[in-house]
Parts: C-alpha cells; structure tokens; sequence
C-alpha cells in the first residue's frame, strides 16, 4: 500500500512538472509574441541629454534698474527669467566686461545675475569679452588696465582675471557649465597682440591662458572658443586649423547666427554643414551662442527657431549642445536693439515659443 501511494504520488509531480513546463513556454512564447507586436522605438542617444534652450539677458539688472516691466501672455507681471523659463528656456548666457565705466556687466553685477538663474535650477554659460566694453568681429580692445602690459603680461593677466572671475562664482556656489574665452573672435582678441590675422600663435596663448584658468578652478566647465557667421565655413576651418596647429585645447566651437526673414533657411541650412563639419574634422561639441531676428518678424524668427533646435539636435553623437538667443527680453524701445522677442507691451512675441 505504501508502495502504492509513492508511485501515485511520484506520477502526480511528473503531471504537475509537465502541466509547469507547458504553461512557461505558453508565457513565454505569448510573450515573444507580445514583444515582436510592439514597433521597436528609436535607439535612445548616447551621452548626456541635456539640449540647452538659452537666453543671453545681460542687460536684465540694467533695464530693471531703469524701470523696465516684463509681462506674460495674459498681462500678468513676472520676473524676467520666470518668465521665459516658462517659455521653455533652461539656461542663462552672460557677459562678463572687466572694468566698464558704469558698472554693468562687471564681476559683481554678472554674479548677482548668476545667482539669480542658480536659484531657478538653470545651467549657465559666462561669456569672458576680455575687454571693459563690446568685444566683437569689429573690436577686441583691451581693458584700460592692460594697455600698457607687454605680451607676458598680458597672459598673465588674462589667466589672473579669469581665475578670479570663476572663483567669485564659485564663492557663491554657482559652477558655470560653459566658459566663453573671448566673444565673436573671428580676428582674434585683445588687439593688436592677439590678432589672429596678424598673429595666430599669440591668439593661440591667449587662449590657452584662459581655458587652463578656467580648467584651475572647474574641471567640468567646458570652455567654448566662439565666433560669429555659422554659416561661413572657410571663417571657422581657418580659425581652428590655425588654433590646432598651435596646440590649443578647447571643448566646444561656439557660433553666432544672425539671419534676416528672406535668407533664414540658405543660412541654417549653410549653418549646419559648417556644424557637420566642424564635428568631423575636430570632434568637438557645438553650441549656438546667439541668435536673432528682428522683433516684428516673429512668426519667421519661430520658424528659423525651430529649424535650427532641429538641425543642431540632429548632430552626429549627441554634439549639437544647444541654442541661446541673445537678449530676447529686448523690445525696440531698449537702446534701439530691434533684434529682441518681446513687443514694447513687455510681452514676449510668439518667436520664443520655439522653446516650448
């Protein structure tokens, strides 16, 4: 009998084991086939996923000062960078003057603007102009207190401020993400011993004085060299053949892009074959510094917007880093800047909805 019982019973857990092994293939197989049903999605891209959707607001302690308003859609008062954080926008872009005459743009008024965009959770980019005023293609003066200073010097100097400018950040808990070393220095900068035209490997120092500064106090800051007309290919190939054959070491190229309504598509599209480019011949990351339109051709400014987000996020491995508009809380009653995105309401036109 007991015998018996143990035969019933080895029979039953052989049932049991075959009714198991039926029913996980019968899973599994709806399983597969439940997997195969689902449209394979794209691959995600590798590296980091951050796209910044920037704004340069510079004179935004300046026009508040002097008493300018900033509205949303429905009339509703808000802080500037609320506001088009709103909008879309998750990073700030601003200058850095050494010594201006009124006090604008100085260490102390770019970190108090600093702190600002840190308390909302931006990331933030610092523009070093290396000058007491606007250092652009037309002009790269030098501070007053550098005039006199030999080449040395000069690199001394540039490497001292720029130090003493990430450690005040950095007092004041802000790690900047992107450091510009110069601003639109398609000729070079600090004029005449860094004219790149002139002479390639003094610019070439000058640069390396600055982002080994940079690199002194924030490892993780990349330091962008920026210069204007993305769309000129020969302008950047130039430049940055001749800053790597001087050995230069820089993270990012960085780009200015200042379409009209009627030629907006000819230089984005123009644009992203330099960006192309640029990431094949120098695999290094692009970031689209500024940008503009005039303020009452907002719907095109919306379109060449969005098309350029686009072709930027459409980099080979993730390169195209983002796209900073400068100045758009500009209407064109501030000092006769028409290429702003907010209507002399203190509104911001639909151009910004790019960033949504």
């Amino acid at each position: 009998m007991f015998n018996n019982n143990i035969v019933a019973i080895k029979s039953a857990i052989g049932s049991m084991k075959t009714i198991c092994i039926f029913l996980f293939t019968a899973f599994a197989f709806a399983a597969c086939k439940k997997k195969e049903s689902i449209p394979a999605g794209p691959n995600p891209p590798a590296g980091n996923q951050f796209f910044a959707k920037g704004a340069d607001v510079s004179w935004l302690t300046q026009m508040e000062a002097e008493g300018q308003k900033f509205y949303n859609s429905n009339g509703t008062e808000m802080d500037c960078m609320e506001l088009l954080q709103s909008l879309g926008v998750n990073a700030i872009r601003l200058r850095a003057w050494v010594d201006p005459t009124d006090g604008w743009c100085n260490t102390t008024d770019l970190i108090n603007k600093a702190i600002r965009a840190k308390n909302l959770g931006m990331k933030i980019m610092i523009d070093l102009h290396y000058s007491d005023w606007w250092a652009d293609p037309g002009k790269q003066n030098k501070p007053a207190a550098w005039v006199s200073q030999d080449f040395n010097a000069l690199k001394t100097s540039v490497y001292n401020y720029t130090v003493d400018v990430m450690n005040a950040l950095k007092t004041n808990g802000i790690t900047p993400d992107w450091v510009q070393v110069g601003n639109e220095t398609n000729d070079g900068m600090l004029w005449p011993d860094g004219k790149a035209s002139s002479n390639m490997a003094n610019f070439a120092q000058l640069v390396i004085a600055g982002y080994d500064a940079v690199k002194s106090v924030s490892t993780s800051s990349k330091v962008i060299v920026h210069i204007s007309n993305g769309f000129d290919n020969s302008l950047f190939r130039w430049m940055f053949d001749g800053l790597q054959s001087n050995n230069v070491k820089w993270d990012v190229i960085g780009m200015s892009l200042y379409p009209s309504a009627a030629n907006w598509s000819t230089f984005n599209d123009q644009c992203l074959a330099n960006m192309n480019d640029m990431v094949s011949r120098y695999h290094k990351e692009i970031m689209i510094c500024e940008v503009g339109m005039s303020w009452d051709q907002a719907p095109t400014c919306n379109a060449f917007l969005t098309d350029l987000i686009n072709k930027t996020k459409s980099l080979t491995g993730n390169k195209g880093l983002g796209v900073f508009y400068w100045e758009p809380e500009c209407n064109v009653n501030w000092n006769g800047y028409t290429l702003g995105a907010f209507d002399n309401s203190g509104k911001p036109t639909v151009a910004l909805d790019a960033f949504k």
